[in-house]
């Protein structure tokens, strides 16, 4: 007779299988464009934009909030960082103490908005099972042996900054104690924390969201997203040099007209991705159950912004009572990879967004690289075509990201009259970046303007990458 595995075991089979590769920084590619991106298809033919499908860990929620001092994972705010120097998954989220008891137990009690805010930590080897390590930094209760950073730091943003060549800012913090009134604090080590700094240059109705901010290579600044409240929530960007003196970029997105206050831009996690940025937005549906779910938002300069399918979740809540029915607050921090997938970490919550009495718990899902949003026939019985914007052929092969596996997909080189220059083998697989094969013609493209023609026969086509797209301006509305 079969002996049972115990459960213990059976966890770590699992964690071998999901995680058997090592995890890895997704770097931005200048040379890599998302298909969803109109200045790459600009137009075409029985087709239609379609989200990846987000895959949700079936062990979710990774912890429950189970220590004392977690009185209220409200929101949770998670900001996940992959440390490539340590080889560990460190996430820092956010606790409010919402009971005057709770309260009562701080070690010097104080509040904001008559709450006590807690910054929490948590490390993991494996990006599922996660500790939360006695620091000896700040007491609950007496205990000082809890996962408590920093005090006092309501909405917080963390993120590390390798460029900065002071050891002591190698870890910035940004958070708001109030509207109008944002700090930022600095860590060599992500766990002791320096003294609050005010930050300059945000105005009266900024915060009160999760602020969320990182080193940008492209412009060489720093960017913070924050709120910008002016009788609903939109979303404002900043800039700065120095991490304190910060410039106002103004609003940057906002619900659409038909939406109206009804369902309000909550908050807006950015990272880079390919040639863009890409962003987590929170839509948060005041008229419609106070629920709150993930939708996915792009920009080619950080400051012009589109929702991808407004009113569309990115990550689907959860079905009526699961542990993400009710609201769904994505991570901030640069995006991580194992295998072919992107992990997408975020905070699950089966209450609405109402009062500080709420736990929201950190859950994983995973999208396959590429794959947040491409285009499909919308029949089956014909080809979807696609039309290109203008690239300059390189030396270097074209590539394709596509899911063509019982299907088909052909590229078309196409000169400025619309005559086909060269014509690619099929494509019937599931491909990521994967150098396209030319039947003729290819070694004549180089230094060439030049468009391309799609053809997608039960297929679905998510990005490409290798040459340089020449008009990078966003196409007028």
């Amino acid at each position: 007779m079969m002996r049972q595995c115990a459960p213990s075991f059976l966890l770590f089979l699992l964690s071998m299988s999901v995680f058997a590769e090592e995890p890895r920084l997704i770097a931005p590619d200048d040379r890599k464009y998302l298909a969803f991106d109109p200045r790459v298809i600009c137009s075409s033919e029985n087709a239609r934009l379609i989200l990846g499908r987000v895959t949700k860990e079936a062990r979710n929620p990774l912890f429950q909030a189970d220590k004392p001092w977690e009185n209220s994972l409200n929101n949770l705010y998670p900001n996940v960082i992959w440390d490539e120097q340590e080889r560990v998954f460190k996430l820092w989220y956010k606790c409010v103490l919402a009971d005057k008891d709770a309260i009562a137990k701080m070690e010097r009690p104080s509040t904001i908005h008559d709450v006590g805010w807690y910054l929490l930590y948590a490390t993991s080897k494996d990006g599922l099972a996660w500790e939360r390590p006695a620091l000896g930094l700040n007491a609950f209760d007496g205990n000082k042996d809890t996962n408590i950073v920093a005090r006092d730091t309501p909405n917080v943003g963390v993120f590390k900054d390798t460029q900065d060549a002071e050891p002591a800012r190698r870890y910035k913090m940004v958070y708001d104690v109030g509207l109008g009134k944002l700090r930022v604090r600095f860590s060599a080590d992500g766990i002791h924390w320096g003294e609050p700094v005010e930050a300059t240059g945000f105005g009266q109705k900024n915060g009160d969201t999760h602020n969320n901010a990182f080193w940008d290579e492209r412009s060489r600044k720093y960017l913070w997203f924050t709120k910008l409240y002016l009788g609903e929530r939109l979303v404002a960007r900043f800039e700065s040099d120095d991490f304190i003196a910060w410039k106002d970029s103004g609003m940057v997105l906002r619900s659409t007209p038909d939406e109206g206050k009804a369902s309000q831009t909550y908050c807006l996690p950015v990272f880079r991705y390919g040639s863009i940025y890409l962003g987590y937005v929170m839509m948060y549906h005041v008229g419609k159950g106070r629920s709150v779910d993930c939708e996915l938002a792009w920009s080619p300069d950080s400051i012009q912004w589109q929702r991808v399918m407004p009113g569309t979740p990115f990550i689907p809540r959860g079905p009526k009572g699961a542990y993400d029915s009710e609201c769904i607050y994505a991570q901030a921090g640069a995006p991580v990879a194992v295998g072919k997938e992107m992990l997408i970490y975020y905070g699950g919550d089966d209450f609405p967004h109402t009062g500080w009495k709420r736990h929201c718990l950190p859950c994983l899902a995973r999208v396959p690289l590429d794959r947040f949003a491409g285009y499909e026939p919308i029949t089956a019985t014909a080809p979807a075509i696609l039309h290109s914007g203008i690239f300059v052929a390189d030396r270097e092969p074209l590539k394709v990201s596509a899911d063509s596996a019982g299907g088909s997909v052909i590229l078309r080189v196409l000169n400025e009259a619309g005559h086909v220059l060269a014509e690619s083998e099929i494509i019937s697989a599931m491909v990521t970046d994967e150098p396209v094969r030319w039947k003729s013609g290819a070694e004549k493209l180089a230094g060439a303007k030049v468009t391309l023609k799609i053809e997608l026969q039960n297929a679905k086509l998510w990005a490409l990458s290798g040459w340089e797209l020449f008009e990078k301006q966003m196409p007028r509305k």
